[in-house]
């Protein structure tokens, strides 16, 4: 399948082929490409000294016709791992979905793919037609594209060099039919690296992007890489529409009493996410508690909220919702907002 992968993708004869780079590649837009220590021995060296790869992208136009069909398009970043982003991608896509938008996922983390287990769309194929990629139907009205779809087993480890995530995520973006969505949401990985400026350069040169969702959890460990991840938005003229604080204390399903399992910082008066989005002047979207049904949720790959309205129905009870689904109601509905989008409707 991943040859399958690249045969789409296309390669021509007088552009380098990124798939045999050398491991450390200075990439062929840079001065050095081509001359470099590092070039020494990769076959792409001579085609790069000469200044191929350095011109327009061949790809461009069909890119930008793409995403000329998206109305906006959101990434999800932190900077840190383990935060919660993907989750996040899956309930406010599904929520957006619920409420009769059309929404795309595109997951970008190529070495670690959540997405398809999360949104419960496992042991599904990316099939082709006319126009492209189909992307996986999650539900009614939301798509997903994920590189685990093209692995021949799931559980292959995906050992890519910076040039060929590169590819990967182009392909995603440019033989993908994704059709008239009203927003694409991009799950990335950790950091600021190759998929993060791939994408960002890549959305640019096609139409821009609308901006970026943040999403931090309270410890000053997550914070300081959110805080990168914050000045890496500034620097790369990427709109923060708002900040997200994840696993933000915990409220008992039985006693309904609050503890905070990670405390603020000491003598903070706001709260990590708050605290961010003062500092950068920027939206604060809210905070996300723990909750174990939210976990649950992820792991049978449903909507939180189903999740809870069928879980009430069981066991033959009225269903009230908790406060980790009014919390990313109210994510989706600023997100919305940011956006110029139709406010959510309530359930």
């Amino acid at each position: 399948k991943l040859q399958f992968l690249y045969f789409i993708g296309g390669k021509m004869s007088d552009q380098p082929d990124m798939d045999k780079a050398n491991e450390v590649c200075v990439g062929p837009q840079s001065e050095k490409a081509g001359k470099a220590d590092a070039c020494k021995g990769c076959p792409n060296a001579t085609l790069c000294a000469t200044g191929a790869g350095k011109g327009e992208d061949p790809d461009l136009k069909v890119l930008t016709e793409r995403m000329a069909t998206i109305g906006s398009k959101v990434l999800v970043l932190s900077g840190k791992g383990g935060v919660g982003k993907s989750t996040m991608t899956k309930e406010l896509g599904l929520m957006m979905g619920r409420m009769g938008l059309q929404v795309g996922l595109m997951d970008s983390d190529i070495c670690g793919p959540s997405l398809p287990r999360l949104t419960g769309a496992m042991g599904e194929e990316i099939h082709t037609n006319n126009e492209g990629w189909e992307p996986v139907a999650v539900d009614d009205n939301v798509g997903l594209v994920s590189i685990q779809y093209l692995l021949d087993n799931i559980s292959d480890a995906v050992i890519f060099r910076g040039p060929r995530k590169n590819g990967v995520i182009k392909n995603f973006m440019k033989d993908v039919a994704w059709g008239d969505l009203d927003v694409l949401l991009v799950d990335t990985p950790p950091g600021t690296s190759d998929e993060h400026l791939s994408i960002v350069s890549y959305f640019k040169q096609s139409g821009g992007c609308d901006g970026a969702v943040i999403v931090t959890t309270p410890q000053e460990v997550a914070v300081a890489d959110v805080r990168r991840e914050l000045n890496f938005c500034k620097k790369s003229n990427i709109k923060v529409l708002g900040i997200v604080e994840n696993m933000s204390g915990f409220v008992c399903p039985s006693c309904k009493k609050g503890s905070d399992i990670f405390p603020p910082k000491a003598g903070a008066v706001l709260s990590a996410g708050e605290r961010l989005a003062e500092e950068f002047g920027v939206p604060f979207f809210g905070k996300i508690p723990l909750d174990p049904a939210l976990m649950a949720a992820c792991e049978r790959g449903e909507p939180l909220e189903d999740f809870v309205i069928a879980n009430a129905k069981e066991a033959g009870k009225e269903t009230v919702m908790p406060p980790s689904v009014l919390a990313l109601q109210g994510v989706a509905s600023k997100l919305l907002k940011a956006l110029g989008k139709e406010a959510p409707k309530t359930a």
